[in-house]
């Protein structure tokens, strides 16, 4: 096998900003079998569950510390009328989810149960309200309904629903996309419309409700101008939506099946992030220079073309090794710009897109992207330190992008998580990472390094376990760390 020297210095006495849990968010739309037959399945299913909610899924997305979950949408967010998910199920509205599949939505699933997963999954409810098709009123009145405490219509009404106690309800979405499904607006009427419909987002208690203007697609950097411009100084946050397509909408590829070349361009889409950030924070900071906005990226992950034989509108996709790399690279990158990126959710939690998750009848399955998730979540509200690294380019055919990437931080007890991976399709990477400014030598905790047989291998049901994290071997000489790092992979080290 081929290999090259690549070294990687972590600077431990350059500490930087804070790295937010909230990074490591997920999102669930009505979308597909993201809730229904993924979180939800009713208390009367075979299937294990707790009070409806499916029970693993719920111990699976505990297990890699899921701090806060985006919901109803998406797109549906802007078609929903929460009122129709309230009180008795046998007298809740059905209607058509006209986005995603053409099908049923009973609302089963509404504020109460999405509430109580979230007290399940022990993480922050992150919900999107309806600007789209909705008015300030029903905005309005759907944050006193969550969060009011004292006497009022609204709460009344909860307490009359069975919830007499009042939520907390940490981030609200001032609408989704609202540049495309959510209202096809321009950025200044939206920015006038978030103006008026965040004044309503009403804080009745002593916890703020953290607010999110709905940003800009991509590179829509005339979207972030206006919006900082015209409605920064009402906002805590600003969100940003970006997919990793092989090539781009209309050329989506297969999410097991492609060819080299096509894993290059996919993994260079993911570097992109990088530069979106950047520019974006360029113009956030001319009008935000001490940076309290946030900007959050709740929409993120591969978009590839749906598995055969399924609903074109439920957006199944299976996920590879190459989903992998996606999701560590663009995790680094989120790491390495916390001084802006406060928040993040992958598209999308069960089922859907690139999911940590997959369900079939009884069956569940941990993608390659959820043994990443479950690698780096020691980053968790850990303190970013600065890191640098030998990378040089690697790619075919004109396809050109960094052979590797990396961040680094420091948690509350002191230890170090390195996080990085090899991108390319041949080479191994005899890797040094020095944690230059320690005293004495490095003791390693933990060392893992997830790849596959083949670019393309995913997990199946039939066989659950062919991408996950294994040890990773390593040797110490002082300061530094030395393992081998195969092709295609992705690697943790944890020391103190």
């Amino acid at each position: 096998m081929k290999s090259r020297k690549d070294t990687i210095i972590v600077n431990v006495q350059q500490k930087k900003s804070t790295i937010s849990k909230h990074i490591y968010g997920h999102f669930s739309e009505h979308l597909g079998r993201c809730i229904y037959g993924g979180f939800w399945v009713g208390k009367d299913s075979p299937i294990e569950n707790i009070d409806g909610y499916r029970k693993d899924v719920v111990e699976a997305f505990k297990e890699i510390r899921i701090p806060n979950l985006r919901w109803p949408g998406g797109c549906f967010a802007d078609e929903y009328h929460w009122k129709d998910g309230i009180g008795p199920k046998e007298n809740r509205k059905r209607m058509v989810n006209t986005h995603w599949g053409g099908v049923v939505e009973d609302n089963s699933f509404g504020t109460h149960e999405f509430m109580g997963l979230c007290e399940l999954l022990e993480c922050d409810p992150y919900i999107c309200g309806n600007v789209g098709s909705g008015t300030v009123q029903e905005m309005s009145e759907w944050i006193e309904y969550i969060t009011f405490e004292g006497e009022s219509p609204m709460s009344k009404l909860r307490e009359a629903n069975g919830h007499k106690a009042a939520w907390k309800l940490p981030f609200f979405g001032v609408g989704n996309e609202n540049w495309g499904c959510g209202g096809n607006m321009t950025a200044e009427h939206y920015a006038d419309l978030y103006r008026n419909y965040q004044t309503y987002v009403r804080q009745y208690t002593d916890q703020p409700i953290y607010k999110i203007a709905g940003g800009p697609s991509v590179a829509d950097y005339h979207w972030t101008e206006v919006l900082m411009r015209e409605a920064g100084k009402m906002m805590n946050g600003l969100s940003l939506h970006h997919y990793t397509f092989e090539q781009d909408w209309d050329h989506k590829g297969a999410a097991g099946e492609f060819t080299e070349k096509q894993w290059y361009t996919c993994l260079k889409n993911a570097f992109y992030m990088d530069e979106l950030i950047t520019r974006h924070d360029q113009i956030m900071t001319k009008y935000d220079p001490e940076k309290k906005v946030g900007f959050v990226v709740d929409e993120w992950g591969t978009w590839h073309k749906v598995e055969p034989d399924t609903n074109p509108g439920f957006l199944y996709q299976q996920n590879s090794v190459r989903d992998a790399l996606v999701a560590a690279i663009t995790l680094n990158i989120f790491n390495n710009h916390a001084d802006r990126v406060q928040m993040a959710n992958l598209a999308q939690a069960v089922n859907v897109l690139q999911s940590p998750v997959l369900t079939e009848g009884d069956k569940l399955v941990k993608t390659p992207t959820w043994h990443v998730l479950n690698m780096f979540k020691y980053h968790q509200n850990a303190t970013l330190i600065e890191t640098a690294s030998t990378a040089v380019s690697t790619g075919m055919d004109g396809v050109t992008l960094p052979n590797m990437n990396v961040s680094a931080s420091q948690d509350a007890e002191g230890n170090y998580t390195v996080t990085f991976c090899n991108t390319d399709l041949e080479v191994a990477s005899e890797m040094t990472v020095d944690l230059r400014g320690l005293d004495g030598t490095v003791t390693v905790l933990d060392a893992q390094v997830l790849s596959g047989e083949a670019m393309n291998t995913c997990n199946t049901f039939e066989n659950p376990d062919a991408v996950v994290a294994k040890p990773l071997a390593t040797s110490v000489n002082g300061t530094t760390v030395t393992c081998v790092l195969p092709p295609r992979s992705v690697a943790v080290i944890r020391a103190k």
